[in-house]
């Protein structure tokens, strides 16, 4: 069962000058700067497509896209954002990694559009001086994803509430990854229960990490945000049902391939408005005038499949709060 619809757009008026390499071609080009993997963003990158689409603008016909992805080696987003400047981009689309992409992007442009899709506040962060009216070239959808990890643990803790030690699995080189574990020890500290950090930024860092999970006998999981354990999801599932690991995660997709429960925001859809601003830059709004839409709709899925393998009954009072429940 799925409900809630996602946020409704807020339009400014005025006009911003594009380019002159897409005066003269005439069609314009975006820049899609990313920190994730593209095969596990394809299909957020085709509803920002739709998005586009929806305004008018179809690529291949009168508009052209760019890619460039980190694939979680957010050292290489700075080069990549300039690349892309240099290339003669009218939009920089940036996203994937928490706050690293926009802010090589900025640094890379003052005058360029760029609509970002931000796991951290771009207010706090200084990119926009309001998020009602940004003012200068930034604008986009503010995705509430490191935040959320305190929420996530408190689900977890009412789906496992005899598990003593929860595992947290981190990425080191995610950027808000200080911010991650500061929150969740803070609130398993609060809850008394004890944490035990895994770390991995590659495969093999991940058999390491449910390794140290086993040894430490961790009695349940919360895997954190990051786009490197997001385009693990598969193997870090499947890992935690090979040791018997009640887990939650961040993305609804970690649920569809067999994870047990998540909790956030709705991936697909925030690209989707992504793609609706693109447009309406494109069609000559200011990004300065286009408020930036915080994610505050949320969404929590269990799978009771899984969790009848891990023969774990989940509280009925949790389980009523569930958006969708996959049987």
């Amino acid at each position: 069962m799925r409900r809630r619809d996602f946020i409704t757009l807020i339009g400014g008026a005025a006009v911003w000058p594009l380019a002159a390499r897409a005066q003269q071609t005439g069609m314009p080009t975006i820049g899609f700067l990313n920190g994730a993997y593209a095969a596990s963003l394809a299909k957020a990158v085709s509803v920002f497509r739709a998005g586009l689409n929806d305004t008018g603008f179809v690529e291949g016909r009168n508009v052209a896209i760019e890619f460039r992805w980190a694939e979680g080696d957010y050292r290489r987003l700075p080069a990549m954002a300039a690349d892309l400047v240099q290339r003669g981009v009218v939009l920089i689309i940036a996203g994937g990694g928490a706050e690293a992409p926009t802010p090589a992007a900025k640094t890379a442009t003052s005058t360029i559009p760029i609509v970002c899709s931000s796991g951290s506040d771009p207010l706090r962060s200084g990119l926009v001086t309001s998020l009602r009216q940004p003012g200068g070239n930034v604008t986009g959808v503010f995705v509430r994803t490191t935040e959320l990890e305190t929420k996530r643990l408190q689900i977890l803790l009412e789906a496992v509430p005899a598990a003593s030690a929860i595992g947290v699995l981190v990425n080191p080189t995610y950027p808000e990854v200080d911010r991650q574990v500061r929150e969740i020890a803070t609130t398993a500290k609060t809850l008394a229960k004890q944490i035990v950090l895994a770390r991995a930024s590659n495969e093999a860092g991940i058999h390491q990490a449910f390794a140290t999970l086993a040894e430490q006998r961790a009695g349940a999981l919360l895997v954190a945000s990051d786009p490197f354990l997001f385009e693990q999801r598969r193997h870090i599932v499947a890992l935690a049902a090979r040791n018997a690991l009640p887990a939650i995660y961040q993305w609804r997709e970690f649920v569809e391939d067999g994870g047990l429960m998540s909790y956030g925001t709705t991936l697909t859809e925030t690209y989707r408005v992504v793609g609706m601003y693109a447009g309406r830059i494109l069609k000559g709004e200011r990004p300065g005038d286009l408020p930036v839409v915080q994610s505050d709709k949320f969404e929590f899925v269990v799978n009771l499949v899984t969790a009848k393998a891990l023969g774990l009954e989940i509280p009925p009072t949790l389980l009523a709060r569930a958006d969708e429940v996959i049987e």
